[in-house]
């Protein structure tokens, strides 16, 4: 199976090509189809497996596709280090007129607060400062249409399970959500089936 296979356009299959995608992994050919048609979505994967970019390039075809302004995408992962990965990842595939922006703690807020007010599509954020925003009026995820939540089992473990909540009541009901875990325990089937409508895992 190719990328070409996935449902992906022209634009993502060649931006596949020159970061040498060549074969699908595992995690990429169950996501990629199931985020395309818009369904929720439980995803068994490892950093490693090429998780990021199964969520990245179905969500950057679906958006590119609207090309609305907003806050389309929000993903919400553990830590700092991670979000950063993501961003990198982020920017290399999607075309330069879809912006994103990096919500962390230990950055400058006021950088932060200066590229949402120049607007965004796609927000990547750890939960603490991602509400430290929100709290302060910066951010409006009133449009937001894809929820991703990147290695929920760590956000549990590091003590986030309210914070993830307060997050998912902000949102609208009516969304897409994807939630990506390296192991799914009951405590992450608990957060996913109370969020999320049917979701294929």
């Amino acid at each position: 199976m190719n990328f070409s296979d996935l449902g992906l356009n022209d634009t993502l299959l060649r931006k596949c090509e020159s970061l040498d995608f060549t074969e699908p992994t595992p995690i990429q050919k169950q996501a990629i189809p199931v985020i395309l048609r818009g369904d929720d979505l439980i995803g068994c994967a490892e950093t490693g497996t090429g998780k990021t970019a199964a969520f990245l390039l179905p969500t950057i075809q679906k958006i590119a596709a609207q090309n609305k302004p907003g806050v389309k995408v929000l993903i919400v992962a553990p830590t700092r280090e991670l979000v950063s990965q993501i961003t990198e990842a982020y920017i290399d595939l999607a075309p330069n007129n879809l912006r994103c922006v990096t919500i962390i703690g230990g950055a400058s807020m006021n950088k932060q607060i200066n590229a949402l007010r120049r607007g965004v599509n796609v927000v990547i954020a750890t939960p603490g400062r991602l509400l430290d925003h929100i709290k302060r009026g910066n951010v409006n995820l009133a449009m937001v249409e894809t929820l991703i939540l990147d290695e929920a089992d760590r956000m549990l473990d590091m003590g986030f399970l309210p914070a993830i909540r307060e997050i998912i009541n902000l949102v609208p009901k009516q969304r897409q959500t994807l939630l990506f875990s390296a192991t799914v325990s009951d405590s992450i089937k608990t957060l996913a089936y109370s969020m999320m409508s049917d979701p294929e895992v």
